[in-house]
């Protein structure tokens, strides 16, 4: 009997430390995300270099999941994004809109990460979509 109340409660503290370290996982993740602002260095769809159609944008990410598409200092749209540390992925939606901004719909499979810049792709209709966010 001693054995399974000591199993249990290992099996309770273990799954109360990965959630732990999940959560300082995502808190990590949420606090690089939105301290400060980025921008979209590199995209393209399939071998097509659609960089440029970024230029005038900057993204700012918010703690409440929104996301302001920035043109020229001034917020053209909001959207919604979600990031996952344990799926390595960032969801992200603008409603109503056209390219460049509906480019970035969808979820996003982070490939190379740091504290100053993002890699990440997704496949959109047969079509590898890749994206390089720096942070400014």
């Amino acid at each position: 009997m001693r054995y399974i109340v000591l199993l249990l409660a290992g099996l309770i503290l273990t799954g109360s430390c990965k959630k732990q370290v999940e959560q300082v996982q995502m808190d990590a993740l949420m606090n690089l995300i939105t301290n400060g602002q980025w921008k979209v260095t590199s995209f393209k769809k399939g071998s097509e270099d659609v960089t440029g159609q970024f230029a005038p944008y900057n993204f700012q990410f918010k703690k409440n999941e929104t996301v302001d598409a920035i043109k020229n200092g001034t917020v053209e749209k909001t959207g919604t994004w979600l990031g996952s540390a344990t799926e390595r992925t960032i969801k992200s939606s603008f409603g109503n809109v056209t390219e460049p901004l509906s480019l970035l719909n969808g979820t996003w499979l982070i490939s190379k990460t740091s504290t100053t810049h993002v890699e990440a792709s997704q496949e959109v209709n047969g079509q590898i979509l890749s994206l390089r966010l720096d942070k400014l």
